[in-house]
């Protein structure tokens, strides 16, 4: 049996995913750890929420490291397309874990904002936060740009969540350091504001995987783009029919298109054989399968 081109992880691809796969675990390893222990001397329960987001994030790295090690098996009898479709899986999973991140630090925040707050000496979590926010600044330009480069939306969701946690770090930054010097209740503000913009990346990034996982069609741009590629090949007399479907990350399509009848049929694949290589070259198309039809033949729709 041949199996599709994008079906099959390349050697490529498995070092790219390798890289980041490292670079997350050991980055958000290193920040919960920090960001756990100075919260505990500081007090400072803007900083425990983001160090409660930074160990949401050593678990979804683990799901990431185990979802993407399956998503790069090549195709088998069990799963003929092959594994894809568990990258959008890891990367909903992703979101759950952001979303219990959110919870986490918006409770905790809560219980500090009905107590009055607390002064936080802003040295060490200063120092901390802004470390972290440089450091996460790296992962998510590092991990964004491999996520493109292999159009991985689980990849594409972990770099989302580094660039939240960017702002998370902000905000705690200006938590802990004005509850000393203005009122003592910005600290739980700002955990409220980390917890905000968490839920609010872990909804984006879990809608779009959700949209992977259900088998959603490409945009209507996206559709226009494929009519007009295929319209436009040599031999098309006209397209009557296009159906698209994500599985897992990348495109399928199915197509029809009418030619000319009374051609040999080797011409006819000839032709449609051309289709399918050009739409095949878009970025975020697998495969296309391609029908042939003679002119007048309507067809399904």
């Amino acid at each position: 049996m041949q199996w599709t081109r994008a079906a099959t992880p390349q050697p490529d691809r498995r070092r790219q995913y390798t890289i980041a796969m490292a670079i997350t675990l050991s980055g958000n390893l290193v920040l919960a750890i920090s960001k756990g222990v100075v919260a505990y001397l500081s007090h400072s329960v803007a900083l425990y929420a983001d160090a409660a987001n930074s160990t949401s994030d050593v678990l979804y790295s683990l799901l990431l490291i185990a979802g993407l090690i399956v998503a790069q098996r090549p195709p088998d009898l069990s799963h003929p397309q092959g594994h894809n479709r568990f990258e959008p899986l890891i990367g909903l999973a992703v979101s759950l874990s952001m979303a219990f991140a959110g919870y986490e630090a918006a409770r905790a925040s809560l219980v500090r904002f009905l107590s009055g707050g607390l002064a936080v000496n802003p040295g060490l979590p200063s120092l901390v936060l802004l470390a972290s926010g440089l450091i996460k600044l790296g992962m998510f330009w590092v991990i964004r740009g491999i996520a493109l480069k292999v159009n991985s939306p689980a990849l594409g969701a972990a770099a989302r969540d580094n660039l939240s946690d960017v702002l998370t770090s902000a905000a705690a930054f200006v938590g802990a350091f004005g509850s000393d010097l203005i009122n003592p209740l910005l600290d739980p503000i700002a955990g409220f504001a980390v917890a905000a913009w968490i839920f609010r990346s872990a909804y984006r990034a879990g809608r779009e995987n959700i949209n992977y996982l259900t088998g959603a069609g490409a945009s209507p741009a996206l559709r226009d783009r494929i009519a007009e590629i295929a319209a436009g090949t040599p031999g098309v007399s006209e397209v009557h029919h296009i159906m698209t479907e994500y599985v897992g990350s990348t495109l399928v399509i199915d197509i029809h298109i009418n030619v000319d009848g009374n051609i040999s049929l080797y011409q006819a694949h000839a032709i449609a054989d051309r289709v399918s290589e050009r739409l095949e070259s878009l970025p975020d198309v697998d495969r296309a399968y391609v029908h042939i039809e003679p002119i007048g033949w309507e067809g399904p729709r």
